[in-house]
C-alpha cells in the first residue's frame, strides 16, 4: 500500500504530500548497491532495462559494478548490444553468473575481463553456436545464410579472445550444445573464478 509523507524531513528535504511506494525504498537501495540483475530470457527489452541500468551507475560514480547473470540466452544483437555497453561504459564491470550462463547469457558474460568474470558454485555454462530461421525467396535466403555465417564467425573470434581458445577450437566445441560445469569454464578460460560470499568480490 502507497504512503504520503505528511510532513518535512528535519534535513529540509520538503517531501510533503510525495507519494512513497513500498518498493521505493528497494529500488534506490538496489541501485545504490551497483548490481544490476539479467534474468530470463534475453530480449530487447530485456537488454533495454540493463543498458539503461548501466549507463545510469555510469553517470554517477566510476565506482565498479556487479552485473548478475542468469539466462538461458536469447536474441543474439540484444546479448550484443548488453556486451559492446559494459565494454562502452568507465566503470570496471564484474559479471557474475549463478545458476546457468547460456548462448547470449554467455556473450555477455565475457563482455568483463576474465579476472571479473565470476560465478557461484552451482552455475552451468552452455555454449552453441548461433542460430536463426531461413525462409524466402532463395536470393534472401542466400543473404539470410550469409549473416549467419558472419555471425558465427564474429562469435567465434569473441569467444577465442575471451578464453585463449582458437576459433576453429570455439567453432569445433560449439558445433553441438557444450555444456561447462565451473571447473570445466575455469580450465577452458570462460571462467575467472568461483566465489561464495559477497566478500570476495573485493
Amino acid at each position: 500500500m502507497a504512503h504520503t509523507v505528511l510532513d518535512d524531513d528535519e534535513d529540509g528535504d520538503d517531501r510533503k504530500g510525495e507519494t512513497v511506494m513500498p518498493g521505493g525504498r528497494v529500488d534506490s537501495l538496489f541501485f545504490r548497491s551497483r548490481n544490476v540483475l539479467i534474468t530470463g530470457k534475453i530480449d530487447d527489452k530485456a537488454a533495454r532495462t540493463a543498458v539503461t541500468h548501466l549507463l545510469a551507475l555510469n553517470e554517477e560514480s566510476d565506482a565498479p559494478i556487479n552485473v548478475f547473470i542468469s539466462s538461458p540466452g536469447g536474441h543474439v544483437e540484444s546479448g550484443d548490444m548488453v556486451h559492446d555497453v559494459i565494454k562502452f561504459i568507465r566503470p570496471r564491470v564484474r559479471c557474475i553468473g549463478s545458476g546457468w550462463v547460456a548462448s547470449a547469457g554467455a556473450l555477455i558474460f565475457i563482455a568483463a575481463a576474465r579476472e571479473d568474470r565470476v560465478c557461484l558454485p552451482n552455475t552451468r555454462f552452455l555454449l552453441h553456436q548461433p542460430s536463426g530461421g531461413i525462409g524466402g525467396q532463395v536470393s534472401d535466403m542466400q543473404i539470410q545464410a550469409e549473416q549467419i555465417r558472419q555471425m558465427r564467425a564474429r562469435f567465434d573470434r569473441l569467444f577465442a579472445e575471451a578464453t585463449g581458445q582458437t576459433p576453429d577450437r570455439i567453432a569445433e566445441d560449439t558445433a553441438r550444445d557444450f555444456w561447462l560445469t565451473t571447473q570445466e569454464a575455469l580450465d577452458y578460460g570462460l571462467l575467472g573464478r568461483v566465489v561464495t560470499s559477497i566478500d570476495e568480490l573485493s
